[in-house]
Parts: C-alpha cells; structure tokens; sequence
C-alpha cells in the first residue's frame, strides 16, 4: 500500500510538472505581446476644432475645443458679455440669444453646431446709436430691477414677438416662462412686450 501512495504521489507531481512546462511560455508570449502592442492612442476630445461664427454682422473664426457652448463662446472668446451665464442647464433664460431671428438657450447650444445668424444683446443697437424698441420698452416700463436676466427677457421678447406669440398677455406670460425674473417683473415685462410688439410691427 505504501508504495502504491508513492508511486500516485509521484505520478501527480509529474503531471502537474508538465502541466506547468507547458503553460508557461503561452503566458509568457502573451505578456511579451500585451507591451510590445500598446493600445492605439485615442484623439484628445479637447483637440480644437476651426469654427466660424458670425455674430452681430461680423464673422470671427475660432480655434475651439469641440465641446464648447455657444455662451462660452460669446463670453469667454469674443468678449460679448451681455448674454448671462445663469443656471447653465437651460432653465432661467439668461442666456438666451438669437439665431436668424429665432430665440436659443446659448448654454445648451454647442458653438461648433451654429449655421445661422448669432444675434447677441450687444447687437441691437440701431443706426446712429438708438435704443431697439423691446430695449426702450423695457426702460419705458420700468421691466428691470437688478438687470442681470435682463439681456436674456430682452432677447427672448422679441424672439417672442418674431414667433408670433405675443398676440395678448396671457401668451406672452406663457411663450416668456422660461425665462426667470428673481426680482419678480414679470408684469412690467409683458407690458413692455406689448409696447414693444406695436413698434415691430409697424
């Protein structure tokens, strides 16, 4: 019986010798193999990207990061700071500006993904220096207090009467709501909407 166990015992050790023998140099080659291969590089996602903005008539070209918002553009790089920075996710309406007449929240808006027209509140301003109707309406009725949502009910106004959603009050309070006055305005601010509708209209 002895010697049957030892003679299992050694059968198992040279087995298991083999086993490793055999192994060893798989692994080894596949170790060689994973550093002699390193993994393909993956472009930076920050690499800049060439854009072209045309913003208040003139066109600016930029070397951006791809991931840029169009408020950080306007802010950061072309200097027009009258768009607000608020809550940043799309929800006061701060920063709310204008594409070929069309009103667009700049925070959620990529400045790589603009076409159109940028019109910014800096670029209301008419011939010889006059005040845009929605901006002398706003002074008019008093539509402001701390001003800094301001530029954005600006912007936003007259994207509203643009859209054709400025018709009465109670529009106007619906097509505005996403825009958020903290001082609380909001009835100045649709009556300067309507003074200011009549004057773009006619």
């Amino acid at each position: 019986m002895p010697g049957k166990m030892n003679g299992a015992i050694a059968r198992r050790a040279l087995l298991a010798s083999v086993a490793s023998a055999s192994v060893a140099p798989v692994m080894a080659e596949t170790a060689t193999r994973t550093i002699a291969q390193p993994a393909p590089a993956v472009p930076s996602p920050s690499a800049n990207t060439e854009m072209l903005l045309r913003v208040n008539g003139r066109e600016h070209r930029q070397a951006l990061d791809p991931r840029t918002t169009l408020l950080d553009a306007l802010r950061e790089h072309l200097g027009l700071t009258g768009t607000k920075k608020g809550c940043d996710h799309g929800q006061c309406g701060a920063c709310t500006v204008l594409i070929d007449g069309t009103r667009v929240l700049s925070c959620l808006t990529l400045a790589a993904a603009v076409r159109g027209k940028v019109t910014t509140i800096e670029g209301l301003v008419q011939e010889g220096g006059a005040l845009h109707p929605m901006q002398q309406a706003f002074i008019d009725h008093d539509a402001l207090q701390c001003g800094y949502c301001t530029p954005g009910q600006i912007m936003s106004g007259i994207g509203c009467v643009n859209e054709g959603h400025a018709g009465d009050a109670g529009s106007i309070r619906e097509y505005m709501s996403g825009n958020l006055c903290r001082c609380a305005a909001y009835p100045n601010i649709v009556a300067a909407i309507m003074q200011a509708r009549d004057q773009m209209r006619s």
